[in-house]
């Protein structure tokens, strides 16, 4: 055989290769690791045109690149609205005014920063301040420091360089920093009797990994020192440890001197679940596609369609880093390291006069309670309130572009403070983006029989604000949904892991007859606890101006008279100003409704009616737990699912300032009993959302996600219609997608 013969028969055996390769991998649908970039196409949108997954309506040359721009240090910003957060200049110069202000100075590595946030001019400052032509007002900040065993409070002139003393809360400890939650779950590992505790029950101590839980507050033994509780999993493994909770061991630590003051192990008897079916990662379920596991139920090839609108949609614009645009809204959007997300000046543009009118000078989930229903030892302490122990915006990790947000949405950073007082970043911690989900603005058509050939319907497109807290094994998907038609709809996704807890039976029959396992058996030697998500958002309501009032409006049956119609009953709607904070404390009833408006009275329509915004519940699952119960105390705030109190700068945290180990004097209850004059006054609205939670196996060993949501919508806001004029979606408005050459 000749050379040319030899180079012949390698050429054709390379492209035979390449075609059984080809083959194989479009007959089995080979999958790709998610985290692999994508080999060019003929299809590839480089070119302007549109790949397998791109959505109808996809901008043609307009696509937003789906990888996220490079991380900003956000060294060089300066503020550009009085309500900006503090930029990374303004956190370095309030750190070295703390530093060198007495007695920090004594010893400033004794200090502790643990929250420092930008102190907000007072209102009438923020309304009467234009864009462009006012300068921003002067910058303050409001510092939570701990000093040597001491909690201070501290406001910080930026600019004039004051450092100023602030009332303390009675009881109670500032929200931990992300600093001590970390060292604190490494602490034990350098107590004796704790590793030897870890021996006995069989784990390996390289697969030990612990959790810092906040104990809330049971009694005097508790007080004039933070402790903190700790337990423990086993991740040989998997990566969801959280499946493999080292049961019963509970650790109790002084969180300022690390020390161990008490091992309580009462679950020698009791297996450590095994960590089969735990993972997960959609790489270990890759792997096992690739080791030849059955692919069931045609899940797999499922993609998200784009939640783009339409190319002639109205746009969204993000000025400044945190000012919004769209759809004839604006606002102010900002990242907060303890309620997460903040909304600000929501105003709407009138469709007839062209006027933005004031809708919410402030929106923010305020607190959130989470208590778990098991009284037991190593479990009755477990009443969570993320917000003011661990900072809700603290646990917000980074957005996953394509699967949290959208591709052409846009992101804003989170400038935070660690316990140094150094700031860092927390990127892509709020997505921002215009959402089509396929729903229905409004429509009409005419039946036959009218003789009128009449089909009108416009496209639902809104704007989603979004931002997720991992709040250890939970996460909280927090969405902010703005409507061209004026409705703003808040709304809570629960996904995550669920805390669950150790158990010697691996089924049902094992159980016996009435035994409380206060949960469900997931899987063998999983009990999914039963527990409660409250989460009371505080909105500061300003319509059409800042003096509202509360109006319950009454819906009872109407019995008729006798012979006044062949009706024999009604429903009649009465509405009742409420005059102080006890008249709008609301406890919703399924068989007394009612509707709850926040009005103006001052500000009338064409025809008369106040102009105002209802309260539109969902969510409503309420507490059930006696209010002497010590968590209950502490969560008073849920006790209603609607509170109004008058306008107060300083109650801002429905729980208090300092939640962590307070008994509860400082809450939205608490301030509630002064019953203070609320009509044709500046108010702020607290709405609580509810959910019970009893676990289920779909919930294992990752919980699909189960959301609930509250409206704010307008009442009599506008003349009509404010969207009658949307133009309808044509085929003009797709593009057209075309291989590249």
């Amino acid at each position: 055989m000749d050379h040319s013969t030899s180079l012949l028969r390698l050429v054709f055996l390379s492209l035979g290769a390449a075609l059984v390769l080809l083959v194989v991998r479009s007959a089995f649908r080979l999958p790709r690791r998610i985290d692999d970039a994508p080999a060019a196409s003929l299809f590839d949108d480089a070119a302007g045109g549109c790949t397998r997954f791109t959505p109808w309506a996809c901008r043609q040359g307009h696509r937003t690149d789906a990888k996220p721009r490079p991380p900003s240090s956000h060294e060089s910003d300066v503020p550009r609205h009085p309500l900006d957060p503090l930029t990374v200049a303004e956190i370095n110069r309030a750190r070295e005014l703390l530093r060198a202000h007495p007695p920090f100075a004594s010893s400033p590595s004794s200090l502790f920063v643990h929250s420092l946030a930008l102190d907000e001019p007072d209102k009438p400052v923020v309304l009467s301040w234009r864009g462009g032509a006012d300068p921003i007002p002067p910058r303050r900040a409001v510092a939570v420091v701990r000093f040597r065993g001491e909690s201070h409070v501290l406001a910080v002139d930026l600019a004039a360089g004051a450092v100023t003393p602030l009332p303390v809360p009675a009881s109670g400890y500032p929200t931990m920093t992300i600093d001590e939650q970390s060292s604190l779950c490494f602490a034990p590992f350098s107590d004796p009797a704790f590793n030897a505790t870890i021996r006995r029950r069989g784990v390996r101590m390289s697969d030990v990994a612990c959790l810092p839980i906040s104990l809330g507050w049971y009694g005097p033994t508790e007080e004039n020192r933070r402790l903190i509780k700790i337990q423990c999993f086993s991740a040989e493994g998997t990566a969801n440890f959280y499946m493999r909770p080292i049961e019963g061991l509970t650790v109790l630590l002084d969180m300022d001197t690390k020390e161990v003051v008490h091992i309580s192990d009462r679950g020698a008897g009791i297996p450590i679940a095994a960590a089969a079916n735990t993972d997960y990662r959609y790489a270990r379920h890759a792997e096992d596609d690739n080791a030849g596991s059955p692919r069931r139920g045609g899940l797999e090839d499922v993609r998200a369609p784009s939640m783009e609108p339409a190319a002639a949609g109205p746009g969204l614009e993000l000025v400044d880093g945190h000012t919004v645009r769209w759809g004839g809204w604006e606002l102010h959007l900002k990242a907060d390291a303890r309620a997460g997300m903040v909304v600000s000046r929501a105003r709407v543009r009138d469709p007839a006069t062209g006027a933005a009118r004031e809708v919410m000078y402030k929106g923010m989930a305020s607190e959130l309670f989470v208590p778990y229903m098991d009284p037991t030892e190593a479990w009755y302490f477990k009443t969570y309130m993320d917000a003011g122990e661990y900072g809700f915006g603290l646990q917000a990790m980074p957005l996953v572009p394509l699967n949290d947000c959208p591709r052409h949405a846009r992101y804003v950073d989170g400038v935070f403070v660690a316990a140094d007082g150094r700031p860092f970043v927390r990127e892509r911690m709020i997505c921002v983006f215009e959402r089509y989900a396929g729903d229905v603005a409004w429509r009409h058509s005419e039946s036959p029989i009218t003789g009128m050939d009449i089909r009108e319907s416009r496209p639902k497109v809104t704007l989603v604000a979004r931002m997720v807290a991992s709040v250890a094994n939970y996460d909280y998907i927090m969405d902010w949904e703005f409507q061209m038609d004026g409705l703003i709809r808040i709304k809570v996704g629960l996904s995550g892991i669920l805390m669950v807890k150790g158990t010697p039976y691996s089924h049902m029959n094992q159980v016996q007859q009435n035994e409380d396992m206060h949960g469900t058996l997931l899987s063998e030697n999983v009990i999914g606890v039963i527990h409660d998500h409250y989460v009371t958002f505080r909105l500061d309501m300003d319509v059409d101006g800042a003096d509202n009032s509360f109006v319950c409006v009454e819906m009872a049956r109407q019995d008729t008279a006798p012979g006044e119609s062949p009706r024999k009953s009604y429903l009649k709607a009465t509405r009742h100003v409420a005059r102080t904070e006890k008249d709008a404390q609301v406890r919703l009833k399924l068989y007394d409704p009612a509707e709850f408006h926040v009005v103006n009275p001052t500000k009338k329509t064409r025809v008369g009616n106040s102009v105002g915004y209802k309260i539109v519940p969902a969510g409503t699952a309420a507490s059930l737990l006696d209010p002497e119960d010590p968590p209950q105390k502490r969560g008073a705030f849920t006790n209603n699912q609607i509170w109004v109190t008058p306008y107060n700068k300083s109650e801002e945290w429905a729980g208090g300032l300092f939640v962590y180990q307070s008994k509860g004097e400082d809450t939205l209850a608490t301030w509630s009993e002064r019953d203070r004059p609320i009509e044709n006054k500046d108010l702020v609205v607290w709405y609580t959302l509810g959910f019970h939670h009893i676990p289920c196996q779909e919930d294992f060993p990752i919980m699909p996600t189960v959301s609930s949501s509250f409206d704010l919508k307008p009442v009599n806001f506008f003349e009509s219609n404010p969207i009658l004029k949307q133009r309808p979606t044509q085929d003009d408005d797709l593009p057209i997608c075309s291989a590249a050459a």
